[in-house]
């Protein structure tokens, strides 16, 4: 086979899984491209440490900006009802009215948009147990 065919045929990979849904996705984590030193979109999803990420802003990677501890650029894809919370780092992955989230042990779901609090007693969360 032809390198360049090769290449036609991943890009048109590349546009079929970025269609799938983050459920789907998990099941077929090594058909997605591993992290590497580029630019990425919000919404491009990786594999880095066996684990799938998806850009929640627009970058261009640096070797100290892995997705593992990087959570302002990536998030780890989960289709866990109550992901644990991890605390944003501004906007772009801060907390929508109605998320869910474990923390300390316990559930609970946001009271706001943009909600970048700690989930505590008397703050900006409901407690569902």
């Amino acid at each position: 086979m032809k390198h360049g065919t090769a290449k036609k045929y991943r890009q048109h990979l590349n546009s079929l899984i970025a269609l799938l849904n983050d459920e789907d996705a998990l099941e077929m984590t090594e058909l997605f491209p591993m992290w590497s030193l580029k630019a990425y979109s919000i919404g491009d999803r990786v594999q880095y440490d066996e684990k799938l990420y998806k850009c929640v802003q627009a970058h261009t990677a640096q070797s100290d900006w892995t997705p593992d501890i990087t959570p302002n650029l990536w998030t780890r894809v989960s289709v866990d009802e109550y992901p644990e919370w991890v605390q944003p780092t501004g906007a772009q992955d801060a907390y929508m009215m109605g998320d869910k989230v474990t923390h300390d042990g316990l559930r609970w779901i946001s009271d706001l948009d943009y909600n970048v609090y700690e989930p505590v007693a008397g703050g900006f969360w409901h407690n569902i147990e």
